[in-house]
């Protein structure tokens, strides 16, 4: 017997919670529900590489996926690495963001520059959302939250913090968690140019997948995730390539 076959699988050992049903963030006049991975276990490399195979994605201590009964909207997507190649219009955003240099880290908590700037980001941005106002206790949560698999790429010109992107380095990819950045910075396309970023990372490192959360067709702010082509959507238990 091989090793895999030996090692026991981690998710059939966890506990999972699921909230009843809520107003959906994604879609107007629709209900949610979603099953969380019981918040006392902290997920390992191993294990979020696993379930991100089966949709879950992690927002700070939680471990998620939509559970919504008859509505499937949220769809898994990932970006095949070896596979991509920018188009005229992310090349464009490549030579805008010439000048940044990009840094990598385990730990931004004690980095005033990073938490300054998501306060700006999320009070400048989401003044509708249910993140704001911006908090100190928000940020150590959301963002800081510690967990071996989680890195931080920071974005600056010359000295200055522009961008800052949260990311989990899985055992096949890099799972975008979470990107801020300086809103009088948008002329550069930063969110674009993150997941540029991630994607090179990714190459480097011969990592086969960026993974970027949910899709969700009827979602105008979820729309760019399709313009990074090939990509893949996890539907009906398999990932189907895009071309």
């Amino acid at each position: 017997m091989s090793d895999a076959e030996q090692r026991p699988d981690p998710r059939k050992s966890l506990r999972l919670f699921r909230t009843i049903p809520h107003p959906c963030s994604y879609l107007d006049n629709e209900e949610a529900s979603t099953v969380f991975v019981d918040p006392e276990v902290i997920p390992s490399i191993d294990l979020l590489s696993e379930l991100s195979e089966i949709g879950f994605r992690r927002s700070g201590p939680h471990v998620y996926r939509p559970d919504c009964g008859s509505c499937n909207a949220c769809v898994s997507v990932r970006i095949p690495t070896g596979a991509f190649s920018p188009n005229r219009r992310f090349k464009r955003v490549l030579t805008r963001n010439q000048d940044v240099t990009i840094t990598t880290t385990l730990s931004i908590a004690t980095n005033p520059d990073a938490r300054a700037l998501y306060e700006r980001y999320v009070n400048t941005r989401h003044q509708d959302g249910d993140m704001y106002p911006a908090s100190q206790e928000q940020f150590d949560s959301f963002i800081v939250s510690p967990n071996e698999s989680t890195r931080f790429f920071l974005f600056t010109v010359g000295t200055k913090l522009i961008a800052v992107t949260v990311c989990d380095e899985l055992r096949q990819g890099l799972s975008a968690v979470y990107t801020f950045f300086d809103p009088d910075e948008s002329k550069r396309s930063p969110g674009t140019f993150a997941i540029l970023s991630l994607i090179a990372h990714a190459s480097q490192k011969q990592l086969p997948y960026v993974f970027l959360g949910y899709w969700v067709k009827d979602c105008r702010k979820m729309e760019y995730k399709l313009d990074f082509r090939p990509i893949e959507l996890l539907q009906d238990k398999r990932w189907i390539r895009i071309n």
